[in-house]
């Protein structure tokens, strides 16, 4: 039942994802033109609009380079052990690498048992655990956080807290969206007098 569920919101995200992106910039310019009769708010509005979708850009640049570090040295590592297929543990290292937190720890619990799987030891599968968590661990818990807080203005302690809460409200794809969420939300903070203190409390 829960595979099922995962695979229609699935569904449902990749239409949502494609409707949006056959509508082309049509939202934008509603939102430019219900911003307010001036020409003053209007900029603003596209202001923040291009801003958002900088740092969203920043943030998946981030993560593909995150990912792809954490897959190399995923396959590396794996190859000089001497776990089978150790290229497609790459590869699937790299792409669990951007589920925040809930990836690395899907990715060590089974590399660990297709190690005790093929070595037949205890001792095998803790050190390829071990390995497999190491990587993930620099990776999750000082490289990403050091890039992504600079890509989006953000401190690390607010992203790892918007990161559970949005995980705790939305499972899986509030992990997804969790930051790109936070981002757009401080982008408007900062632009908006009133919740200037906001922006500034999630600023770094």
């Amino acid at each position: 039942m829960s595979a099922a569920g995962f695979a229609g919101q699935a569904v449902i995200v990749l239409f949502l994802a494609y409707f949006l992106m056959v509508s082309g910039d049509n939202f934008r310019r509603k939102l430019v033109r219900i911003s307010g009769p001036t020409f003053s708010k209007k900029k603003i509005t596209l202001q923040v609009l291009d801003k958002i979708t900088g740092q969203i850009q920043r943030y998946l640049l981030v993560q593909l380079f995150t990912s792809f570090l954490v897959g190399v040295a995923t396959w590396l590592a794996f190859l000089w052990i001497g776990l089978e297929h150790a290229a497609i543990w790459g590869i699937a290292a790299a792409i669990l690498n951007t589920i925040p937190y809930l990836g690395a720890v899907i990715f060590t619990t089974g590399a660990a048992l297709v190690a005790f799987l093929q070595f037949g030891t205890i001792s095998m599968a803790l050190l390829v655990s071990g390995i497999a968590l190491a990587i993930t661990s620099l990776e999750g818990f000082l490289l990403t956080p050091w890039l992504t807080s600079r890509a989006s203005q953000m401190n690390a302690v607010v992203i790892f807290a918007g990161v559970l809460f949005w995980g705790w409200l939305w499972g899986v794809w509030g992990l997804l969206l969790g930051i790109p969420i936070l981002m757009a939300i401080k982008t408007i903070c900062d632009h908006v007098e009133d919740l200037k203190p906001v922006g500034e409390l999630l600023g770094k």
